[in-house]
Order: structure tokens, then C-alpha cells, then sequence
């Protein structure tokens, strides 16, 4: 949720009227006898032309011609027309806090907190475009452009407050993902914790109920604000392939990525990764040079480690490895591809000895496949 749409300007102004026509003398009665005259230039070439000229704008005043680039009502600009252009460098600088966060993400939290007014709400005391009470203000605003005075009034401020405050929730939701104690997309999950707080969420493993409105309304006005992501991605491409060594060999696939129904639970939802079949104490090692941010037991993944490889080609990349039998690397350590990190096992959901391998790109699950080198 791209190419700019074309616009075609129109030809007749559609609130105008036809052209009155010119006053022309009554034509005099003809005599008894008398030779009609025939048309002249008038009759034969200017009233056909103010005939046809009413013809046409009466057609347009009653629609015309099927536009070819329909212009929808209810999709507005990507540009989002009802942002101040001073507000864009700064919804880039929040959003480049975390990577998490897009601007586009901010702009539609902002339209849905206040439709870009920095009208104080009586009720709640919030203030400002981001919507923040007092108390929330004391927590995350600062004087970020620096004129000496830090006000949720203030949209520059009010910005980077809020880029602040969606980064620490998407920090938390993150590690709760990683724990496996909650499932779902990050950012939905961030903007699920903003509503309902991070609690509702840890209770409910997902986005849950009460947040789903929020939620709604805020995915509902991303598509106005693409542009500001597409113009700051700088044109940076996907994996250039075989980045990351085997996690275990040999390399034999037993499920794939992609949507399956668990064979324990029964449900059908997307398989997070790659399930590659290896003996029961198999070595597995890092794919790729990086360091341990998560390595402990959890109730899904069973025992699972997952490793953070900094950026590449300008995307953070990280690996996970789950249903070990055994976890020889501790948080904060760093590895090289290829270092022994743990042993195949059956722990967690699972049905035998195998690796549950992920590749997190972004944030979000991919296809490991391509990553890999065969």
C-alpha cells in the first residue's frame, strides 16, 4: 500500500454557459414576387459553429465522455494535500528514529489524532496536532527545532514527540514478538500498543479488539501519505541473493514460506519461515555476521535465537532459529557466518527434530529462500 496519477486538463469550463448569440435584425417580410435571397455568410458558417459550441457544452454539463484517468473521489492525492510542506522534513526525521516507523505511518496517526489542527481538545487536554495531554508531553516532547521552547503546539515538536513515542512501543512490541509472546505485524502492533497500551496487547498476543478501530481509521489514511515514503526511499532494491550461508546442511526444505494450516493447531495462517529437516543434535550455525539480541526458551518457538545483522542495502536484516535442543551463544555476543550457535531439536510446537529458519527484513517476515545460498 504507487506511479503518480496522470491528470487531464479540461478543455471547456464546465460553469460557463453557452455563448449568447449575437443580436441579428428581424428579417424583413418578403414582397409579393420577390427573389428570396440566398444564406449568406453568416447563416453558413457561424451559426452551424455556435449551434455545434452549445451542443458541446451542454453534453459536458451532463457528464461527457468517460474520463480515461477517472478521478475517484474518495482517494485523495498520495502527496497529502492538507499537509504544511514545512512538516515533511520533520515526519522524515521521526520516522527515521526506528525501523519500524515510515512517515507516511505518522502523517495518518496525526490526520486521525486531530486532521492537522493544533485545536486544543477541552474534554481530553489535548493539544496540538499529535494530541498530547500534559502529562504525556513531560514524558516525550522536547525542543526539537530549537527556538527555545519546547510546546506540543508547536508542529516540529509535536512531530518528533510523536516519533518518539510510536519508537519506544515499537521497541516493545519488537521484543515481544521475538519473545513469542505475541504475533502480528509491527506496525500494526505499535499502533495497536498507542491506543490500548502495550499491556493490551502482551494480554492479548495480537492487536486486540478495542484497538481495532484506531486501527482502521489509521490504515484507512496511509494511502495519502505513500509519497512521502516512496520519495524518501531513495530507490533502494530487495536482497541481491545469496547473502546468508545454510543455517544447517544439508539444505532439505520439509515447508516452505507461505500460508499452511499448523499441522498441531490446525489453523491456517502464514508459516513464518522455512522448516529444514536435520537429525535430532544437528549442528546449526549464524547465517551471516552479527549479534545476538534474543536467546531463551519460549512456548511456540521452543528454544530460540535470533541474531541482528545491522543493515544491508539499507534494510535491517535480522535471522532467527527455533526448536533448538540446545543454545550455545548468549545475548550480546557476536558471531561470524558460519559459527555453531546451537543444536536441532524438537522443543516448542513442533512434530520432530527440524529448523524453523526466518529471515526479518524491515520488521517484517520474508521468504528466506532467496537470501540463502543453496
Amino acid at each position: 500500500m504507487n506511479d503518480e496519477r496522470l491528470t487531464v486538463p479540461r478543455t471547456a469550463d464546465e460553469t460557463d454557459g453557452p455563448p449568447a448569440e449575437p443580436d441579428r435584425p428581424e428579417a424583413p417580410e418578403s414582397a409579393p414576387g420577390r427573389r428570396r435571397r440566398r444564406p449568406g455568410p453568416f447563416t453558413l458558417l457561424v451559426l452551424p459553429a455556435l449551434v455545434t459550441v452549445t451542443g458541446v457544452a451542454a453534453f459536458l454539463a451532463l457528464g461527457g465522455l468517460p474520463d480515461p484517468w477517472p478521478d475517484h473521489s474518495d482517494a485523495k492525492p498520495a502527496t497529502g494535500v492538507d499537509v504544511d510542506p514545512s512538516y515533511v522534513p520533520w515526519l522524515r526525521k521521526a520516522a527515521s528514529a526506528c525501523t519500524v516507523l515510515e512517515p507516511s505511518v505518522l502523517a495518518a496517526q496525526i490526520d486521525q489524532l486531530s486532521g492537522w489542527s493544533d485545536d486544543s481538545d477541552a474534554l481530553s487536554g489535548q493539544k496540538g496536532i499529535a494530541a498530547f495531554t500534559d502529562s504525556e508531553w513531560r514524558t516525550w516532547g522536547k525542543d526539537d527545532d530549537g527556538n527555545g521552547h519546547a510546546s506540543p503546539r508547536d508542529p516540529a515538536d509535536a512531530i518528533m514527540a510523536l516519533g518518539r513515542r510510536d519508537c519506544s512501543l515499537a521497541k516493545k512490541v519488537t521484543e515481544l514478538r521475538t519473545e513469542g509472546r505475541v504475533n502480528g505485524d509491527l506496525v500494526e502492533l505499535t499502533l495497536a500498543a498507542y491506543a490500548t497500551g502495550p499491556d493490551a496487547v502482551t494480554e492479548a498476543g495480537r492487536v486486540p479488539a478495542e484497538a481495532k478501530t484506531y486501527l482502521d481509521e489509521v490504515q484507512a489514511l496511509l494511502p495519502r501519505y505513500e509519497a512521502l515514503d516512496r520519495e524518501d526511499s531513495g530507490g533502494a532494491g530487495g536482497p541481491a541473493g545469496a547473502l546468508l550461508t545454510a543455517p544447517v546442511t544439508p539444505l532439505t526444505v520439509t515447508s516452505p514460506y507461505g500460508s499452511r494450516e499448523h499441522p498441531l493447531t490446525g489453523v491456517t495462517k502464514l508459516h513464518t519461515g522455512v522448516d529444514f529437516a536435520a537429525p535430532q543434535g544437528a549442528q546449526v550455525v549464524a547465517a551471516r555476521r552479527g549479534r545476538v539480541v534474543f536467546a531463551a526458551l519460549t512456548s511456540a518457538y521452543g528454544n530460540r535465537i535470533v541474531i541482528d545483522h545491522g543493515t544491508i542495502q539499507g534494510k535491517r536484516v535480522e535471522t532467527t532459529y527455533s526448536h533448538l535442543s540446545s543454545l550455545d551463544v548468549a545475548v550480546g555476543r557476536t558471531v561470524e557466518a558460519g559459527t555453531p550457535i546451537g543444536r536441532v531439536g524438537s522443543t516448542g510446537l513442533s512434530t520432530g527434530p527440524h529448523l524453523h529458519f526466518e529471515v526479518i527484513l524491515d520488521g517484517y517476515y520474508t521468504d528466506p529462500g532467496p537470501w540463502l545460498t543453496t
